[in-house]
């Protein structure tokens, strides 16, 4: 940090222990990440191809989703010395341990979509609301990232 700024704390209420927990969910809990390295997990790939694979994100997000996942170490940015010259984006080691458990919670989020909208749906009649309350469901935010059969994405979810 530069001399004279200030950083508001990004997590300043959470206590010291919580604090490694609450960075992850807000990393992987972001609209993006998660399909950025589910998407590299599978093989190395140049920036437009990686876009091509992320349905739906701009240029923009893509690139500071990429220098955010590089900066905490979860990627690589290889640099190849060709003409014109083209960079690469591979997962690290670290990379590949975080997309194992994104694996499985996608697995879990899958199998079990209708239990929690039936549980929704329950809690909705026994409430008398009729509704979520305001709150994305599963398949109000599944986009079309792989999640077949759910309907599009109305806005994102961005709390686990």
């Amino acid at each position: 940090m530069q001399e004279g700024t200030f950083m508001k704390p990004r997590h300043g209420h959470i206590s010291e222990n919580c604090r490694p927990i609450s960075e992850i969910l807000s990393l992987i809990g972001d609209k993006w990440t998660s399909l950025i390295i589910e998407r590299l997990n599978e093989e190395p790939l140049r920036f437009n191809e990686l876009k091509r694979r992320v349905n739906g994100i701009s240029q923009k997000v893509l690139t500071s989703s990429l220098r955010a996942l590089e900066r905490d170490g979860f990627l690589e940015r290889i640099e190849h010395p060709t003409v014109p010259p083209s960079v690469e984006y591979r997962l690290t080691a670290f990379g590949h341990e975080l997309a194992e458990p994104l694996s499985k919670l996608k697995q879990f989020a899958l199998k079990n979509a209708n239990r929690m909208e039936a549980a929704r749906a329950a809690y909705d009649a026994r409430s008398g609301s009729g509704e979520s309350g305001g709150q994305a469901t599963a398949a109000d935010t599944a986009g079309d990232h792989g999640l077949k059969g759910l309907r599009p994405c109305a806005r994102p979810l961005h709390r686990l």
